[in-house]
């Protein structure tokens, strides 16, 4: 009796950037290779391409050689932009028209952290739900305004899929091993990495205030809270104060006692923080940063960020 063929491994690119992280990588790629192991059938099969230069710098400073050159794909089934660090840089036109070619070909296409900065930038992502890393999450719906931008962990929208990245391209890659093959073999990849339970795609990015902070304070996390949702046009300390009960001297206290600066103190560095993100990860000028983190002036952001960070604006952006 004649056994039944074993059906074409489903192929997978890995369109790798420089300056991507190597965990992304290795989270998307690994559960692959386990789901074959696991099955002893050749379920998937993978390759690494690069948009130029054959080597490819990661952001921890190691490289790795990729299999191919993305100019040589021609048709694939499934195409994964994994980027990092200033995904800009590399939304280039050549790479862009690729993306678009494949789409047309019928490729599902898939980005992991800033991938999907490089997607949006091809017109990919257009009438479908995608996601992106936390960080990028605000620079991103500014730019990309007429998205459906969500904060879930990963996004999987017909043939498009898009992850928050870090440990979560893991938990997308195993949601779709689970449609392909069934639940039961997802779970047994995850359980080989050690990969406690797999988290679904509306699972939060981060954690929550209280576990940020190590306090359960209702009104420090509700005065946090406030905080961060308010970076671009920053809340006056009173303000603050009022909406959560407090006076100012309370709110002080609060502040100093839990973590050991003023609320003032506190408030800036929030904003300062998300600027070197919007510097490192955007093309945005230095002046959008200052108004998109609250700062009446380029000049006073510029000597605030330098008080912080020991370095002016213009050298993080130059040097990322």
């Amino acid at each position: 009796m004649t056994g039944v063929p074993e059906q074409a491994p489903q192929t997978f690119g890995f369109l790798v950037v420089p300056q991507f992280s190597l965990l992304n990588f290795g989270a998307a790629s690994d559960p692959l290779r386990s789901a074959n192991r696991l099955t002893g059938r050749n379920l998937y099969s993978w390759r690494a391409y690069a948009m130029d230069d054959i080597r490819i710098p990661a952001s921890n400073g190691i490289d790795i050689v990729a299999n191919s050159l993305f100019t040589d794909l021609e048709r694939i089934d499934n195409l994964i932009v994994v980027a990092g660090l200033e995904p800009y840089r590399y939304a280039q036109t050549p790479v862009l028209a690729r993306l678009r070619r494949l789409a047309r070909s019928g490729c599902r296409l898939g980005a992991i952290s800033t991938g999907s900065y490089i997607l949006a930038k091809a017109g990919l992502l257009d009438g479908y739900k995608c996601t992106i890393h936390w960080e990028s999450l605000d620079s991103f719906r500014e730019e990309f305004p007429k998205l459906e931008v969500t904060q879930e962990l990963y996004e999987i929208d017909r043939d498009r899929m898009t992850c928050s990245g870090g440990t979560a391209a893991m938990d997308m890659m195993l949601g779709l091993i689970a449609l392909d093959h069934g639940r039961d073999l997802a779970t047994a990849v995850a359980e080989q990495f050690i990969h406690g339970p797999i988290r679904d795609q509306w699972a939060p990015q981060r954690m929550d205030l209280r576990s940020r902070l190590g306090t359960a304070h209702p009104k420090l996390l509700a005065v946090v809270g406030l905080m961060e949702q308010n970076l671009e046009d920053p809340l006056a300390r009173s303000d603050l104060a009022r909406r959560v009960g407090l006076s100012t001297r309370q709110l002080e206290r609060l502040f100093r006692g839990y973590l050991k600066r003023t609320p003032t103190r506190y408030y800036l560095e929030l904003r300062l923080l998300r600027a070197r993100g919007l510097l490192t990860q955007t093309a945005m000028s230095v002046l959008d940063v200052a108004m998109a983190c609250g700062f009446v002036s380029a000049s006073h952001f510029s000597k605030c960020y330098r008080d912080f960070f020991e370095r002016t604006p213009r050298e993080d952006r130059s040097d990322a």
